[in-house]
């Protein structure tokens, strides 16, 4: 099974089964308090009347084909998830894990939430994803991280497969032998990731979209073969991506037309089931390359 849901997370999740779902991974609005816009384009190449420069000095104009935005305000956001997460510890699976993904403004009061749906005891890591890129004020240090707050069903038999971890690069490849240096060595839990590149090709036009490398991690390590990976904040697709492309199954929710639709552009490759979609949902092609990024991996 593979399946996207339209729909609000909290009317489809109590109709999940119990301990159904090995790996959960979800990344909620983050109660920023703005809206979370991103506007899709796509440059062509005008000599005459461009309005930017690009390779080799050619002039290109930019063709504007729409934008994508939802408002990230929360009056009581521990109201809003608390349901939801209690839904999650139900429906993972007793070796399960579950990730949440969130930013500095709610991650403290997130984890202390946590602690009494999960146990403290069940608590494994808090994850560090750093990232370099965008504006740097210059009254504060610039926020450049993430926070993936991991906690298991059972800490005595939680999956960890170790031999699926990616290597990364010794930063001092001459201090530990070419052997070693070859073969890299293990992340520590602060995972060095850029965001995805603004014109880059796994780039869907989600205001909030994910590296893909992410979420391989996780799903790599975190499940096996067949197992039911589960999203109910699913936005751009990128955990369906990762399940599918290793070997997963995978139930992706979200709320917005724009998302599933997305979503199911980006995922038709797997042939997922459409649930509350609108009948212009349900036959999409994968995206045109270079206009809303591209499938291939």
């Amino acid at each position: 099974m593979n399946r996207i849901d339209l729909g609000d997370n909290l009317n489809v999740l109590p109709h999940i089964e119990d301990g159904a779902v090995a790996l959960i991974y979800i990344d909620p609005p983050f109660n920023t308090g703005k809206v979370q816009r991103r506007e899709r384009l796509h440059t062509v190449r005008d000599e005459e009347s461009g309005d930017r420069s690009g390779f080799q000095g050619h002039r290109y104009r930019t063709i504007k084909l729409g934008a994508l935005a939802f408002p990230d305000v929360f009056e009581d956001f521990l109201e809003f998830i608390e349901p939801r997460l209690e839904q999650a510890y139900r429906i993972l699976s007793p070796s399960g894990s579950f990730f949440l993904h969130i930013d500095y403004r709610e991650v403290h009061y997130c984890k202390v939430l946590l602690d009494s749906i999960f146990g403290h005891e069940c608590f494994m890591n808090e994850i560090v994803w750093a990232y370099d890129y965008g504006g740097r004020p210059k009254d504060r240090w610039p926020t450049k991280h993430d926070t993936l707050l991991w906690y298991v069903k059972d800490q005595s038999r939680y999956t960890f497969n170790y031999e699926a971890i990616d290597r990364i690069p010794y930063m001092a490849p001459g201090l530990v032998g070419p052997e070693k240096a070859a073969r890299g060595k293990t992340p520590t839990d602060v995972w060095w990731q850029t965001i995805v590149p603004t014109n880059g090709r796994e780039r869907t036009g989600y205001p909030t979209q994910k590296p893909l490398p992410i979420l391989e991690r996780i799903v790599r390590v975190h499940s096996h073969p067949g197992d039911l990976v589960l999203d109910f904040f699913a936005g751009s697709g990128t955990t369906g991506e990762a399940a599918a492309r290793n070997g997963r199954r995978y139930w992706l929710i979200d709320s917005s037309p724009e998302a599933a639709q997305i979503m199911a552009r980006r995922l038709a490759f797997s042939s997922p089931e459409h649930v509350g979609f609108a009948p212009e949902y349900t036959n999409l092609q994968p995206p045109l390359k270079g206009i809303h990024g591209t499938t291939a991996h």
